[in-house]
């Protein structure tokens, strides 16, 4: 029976692409580097900030100090610009209400920096829905590594076989591989089902309304 749903955050919860994006064109114009159109960034995401820096910039200076050189003014427009367009996917508010009527333990884990999981986490869902909420900390390898996820099971007091995890990329069902607990690839995010399923997807959502299906068979 699963007690504790974990769910990422870009491209799970929160439609945030335009916003990521923004900031990162506004990091790279501060440096004259080029720009990227909305769609190139639904593959640059998924792997946390520096990765996505990282494949922002031209190849031929993809270096560690022009990724934290770029990474300072991102983080300076992003940390004001973060709910500029970003929003809820349709039907995520309803299925978190639920989940929470059936007494389940719900939290986030995402390669976003901590600072701003943290943050945007009760500006769109309020207080007290998400019980754990973990982004990117200092010193703790990010996703498909399993750490996060095993730091929210022991947080939580669960086994792996009470757990759901939820995300939208093919790193989120490696995450959920090498954590040893049951995934859900959803298909509304920044990735495609061939993706997810080429990276061990348990289950496919459609729609959020999917997962509660899910869970009736779990």
């Amino acid at each position: 029976m699963i007690k504790l749903v974990i769910f990422d955050l870009d491209g799970t919860l929160l439609n945030s692409l335009e916003d990521l994006a923004a900031s990162t064109n506004y990091a790279l114009r501060q440096h004259g580097y080029p720009e990227h159109e909305l769609p190139a960034y639904r593959h640059f995401v998924g792997n946390g900030i520096n990765k996505l820096l990282e494949r922002a910039l031209p190849e031929a200076v993809r270096t560690v100090e022009n990724v934290m050189k770029i990474r300072e003014d991102f983080v300076a427009y992003y940390s004001i610009h973060k709910a500029d367009f970003t929003a809820p996917y349709a039907g995520i508010v309803d299925l978190l209400g639920e989940l929470k009527l059936r007494g389940m333990l719900l939290a986030v884990a995402s390669n976003k920096y901590h600072a701003a999981t943290v943050e945007l986490i009760p500006e769109y869902f309020g207080k007290g829905v998400f019980d754990f909420v973990f982004g990117q900390r200092e010193g703790i390898p990010i996703k498909p590594d399993p750490t996060i996820v095993f730091d929210i099971i022991k947080a939580a007091g669960v086994n792996k076989d009470e757990v759901l995890y939820v995300g939208d990329s093919g790193v989120d069902m490696q995450t959920a591989v090498n954590s040893g607990v049951t995934s859900v690839g959803v298909t509304w995010g920044f990735r495609e089902r061939k993706e997810l399923l080429e990276n061990g997807a348990c289950h496919i959502a459609e729609q959020p309304s999917d997962i509660l299906v899910i869970l009736n068979e779990n």
